[in-house]
């Protein structure tokens, strides 16, 4: 029973010190993630950091992969849960990984933006792409070959990227409304051959 208490604190001190990286590494004006920072916001001291994490770059890679996956469990549930052809369940998808990013922006600038900031996530933080574009693709049954599905969905996945990105940094402003009509005919265009 105890060893049960401590695992659960163990792993409650994680989830603090993951959402507090979330705010600090998707800080409106750029990563903000320090050793002292994460421990000051997540109210715990460096021995806990050390108990879950075994340095900063470690921790910045965990923060990233956490959000990764938020997101792709958004993006199925929306696609399974959407009924209808491509086009609603594009709509849905977009939806619902809108409000994702958009209602919590630094999940959103922890995944689109922090990969290019953030030198611990370099290439790292790129390397969940081909995660996001196996996605699309297989979605995309109107193209007959592999290559022109992974291919047409790489270029989704581009065009959403630079979408959200703009929007996350100010440079596009448009109306979440826009955003989404935006980023579903992105979606559609590609996956039409």
């Amino acid at each position: 029973m105890r060893a049960e208490r401590l695992q659960q604190r163990q792993e409650a001190r994680r989830a603090a010190l993951l959402e507090t990286g979330i705010e600090l590494l998707g800080h409106p004006e750029g990563p903000t993630v320090t050793l002292r920072a994460v421990c000051s916001a997540a109210g715990l001291t460096q021995r806990y950091f050390y108990e879950s994490f075994t340095d900063r770059d470690a921790y910045v890679q965990a923060v990233f992969d956490h959000v990764a996956s938020q997101a792709i469990t958004v993006i199925l549930h929306a696609y399974t849960s959407a009924a209808g052809d491509l086009s609603s369940r594009t709509h849905a998808v977009i939806e619902a990984f809108t409000k994702m990013i958009i209602d919590h922006p630094a999940a959103g600038r922890v995944l689109v933006l922090a990969p290019f900031t953030e030198p611990a996530l370099g290439r790292s933080g790129l390397g969940r792409v081909p995660e996001f574009v196996d996605l699309v693709a297989d979605r995309f049954d109107a193209y007959g070959e592999t290559d022109d599905r992974r291919t047409a969905a790489v270029a989704a996945i581009g065009a959403l990227s630079s979408l959200y990105a703009s929007y996350l940094d100010g440079t596009l402003t448009i109306s979440r409304d826009k955003l989404v009509s935006a980023c579903v005919k992105s979606v559609l265009d590609a996956g039409r051959p």
